[in-house]
């Protein structure tokens, strides 16, 4: 049986066993700067009706920290609309139900799909966001 023995130097040993210990704080803290970006735009995109009610933007928002999923162990971060909030009736709405119609609009009614959601994940920016907090874990060269 063949044998392999590497001899590495004490400097690069001591790099590789911190990149091993920060790699889950490295992950979670990717995550949450991708997060902000997406929260971000979506404050952007929003429809006026959406942007005109500070009820609404109370429920928009970001779980309080990245998690573990345990069917892939992938690190994630959940954005959107969450909660409950009170209209100009007075009566109290679901705020996901009020985002999903202002993003897929409704057949029966004077809605017409306003998407803001969808158009709020940018690959690039999220991308861009994530590379530079990974930066701040990585020895520079």
């Amino acid at each position: 049986m063949a044998k392999l023995k590497f001899d590495l130097n004490n400097e690069i040993e001591k790099e590789l066993k911190k990149l091993d210990r920060d790699v889950p704080e490295m992950m979670s803290s990717m995550v949450t700067a991708g997060a902000k970006v997406v929260l971000k735009n979506i404050k952007t995109n929003a429809p006026r009706g959406i942007k005109e009610s500070p009820e609404m933007m109370k429920c928009l928002g970001t779980t309080r920290r990245a998690y573990r999923t345990p069917s892939d162990d992938s690190v994630n971060m959940k954005v959107g609309f969450a909660g409950y909030f009170k209209n100009e009736k007075g009566e109290t709405v679901p705020a996901p139900l009020v985002a999903n119609v202002f993003e897929y609009g409704r057949s029966n009614s004077p809605f017409p799909k306003q998407p803001f959601m969808r158009k709020s994940f940018k690959k690039s920016a999220i991308q861009k966001a994530m590379e530079e907090e990974q930066k701040k874990y990585l020895p520079e060269d």
